[in-house]
C-alpha cells in the first residue's frame, strides 16, 4: 500500500506504558514535537512532586513558548511504592491531589484550547486506586475533536486498548537497578 492511500486523523490517543523507564521521557519528546510545530500543549503530571530533569527543562523552556505550554504538577509523591512512598503524606492527601489534577486534565482535554494534552503518570494514579479505572475512558471520551491525548504510566487498562491509536509498552531488557545501583541524575531522573 502506498502512502498516498493513507489518511490523517485530526487527533490521536497515545499511550506509553510498561514496567521500564522511558514513559515520561517519551511524552516529553511528544511535547517537544508538538511545540516545535507551533501547537499548544498542556502537560499535566500526576503522582510526581520532586525535582527531576524534565521539570527543570520545562521550567527553562516555558518562557520561550509562553501560552503554548501549560505545565501543572499535581502529585504528592510516590504512593503505594514501598520504601519510596511519601510517608508524611496521608492517603487522603494523595487521593485529593489526584482528583484535583484529574479535574484540570478534564478541563484541558475537553476545552479545545490545546492541540495536545499529556497526562503523565495517570495510569499509576488509577492503578494505585487514587482514581477510578473509568477515569481513563472518561478522558478519552470527553476530549475535543482536535485534541490529541497522551496517557503515561504503568499498567494501562488492557480493556481500553481498543480506544487508543498508538500504544507503546516500554519493556525492560536490562536495567542497572536490578544490580542494586541507584538511579543516575540526568539519565533516570
Amino acid at each position: 500500500m502506498a502512502f498516498k492511500d493513507f489518511k490523517q486523523k485530526q487527533s490521536v490517543v497515545v499511550v506509553y506504558t510498561g514496567e521500564n523507564k522511558g514513559k515520561t521521557s517519551a511524552s516529553i519528546g511528544l511535547m517537544c514535537r508538538a511545540l516545535g510545530r507551533g501547537q499548544k500543549v498542556a502537560y499535566i503530571q500526576f503522582i510526581k512532586h520532586w525535582e527531576v530533569g524534565e521539570h527543570t527543562f520545562i521550567k527553562k523552556i516555558q518562557p520561550v513558548f509562553g501560552k503554548n505550554l501549560y505545565f501543572f504538577r499535581g502529585g504528592k509523591g510516590f504512593y503505594n511504592a514501598g520504601e519510596l512512598s511519601e510517608k508524611s503524606v496521608s492517603d487522603e492527601s494523595h487521593k485529593k491531589a489526584a482528583e484535583e489534577t484529574f479535574d484540570i486534565a478534564q478541563k484541558s482535554v475537553s476545552s479545545g484550547d490545546y492541540d495536545v494534552v499529556i497526562c503523565d503518570e495517570i495510569n499509576n494514579a488509577v492503578n494505585d486506586g487514587l482514581l477510578p479505572k473509568t477515569t481513563i475512558k472518561e478522558l478519552i471520551d470527553m476530549r475535543a475533536d482536535e485534541t490529541s491525548l497522551c496517557l503515561t504510566g504503568r499498567n494501562f487498562p488492557s480493556e481500553y486498548l481498543e480506544l487508543v491509536d498508538i500504544a507503546t509498552d516500554m519493556t525492560k531488557l536490562k536495567h542497572h537497578f536490578d544490580d542494586k545501583f541507584i538511579a543516575n541524575k540526568g539519565i533516570d531522573y
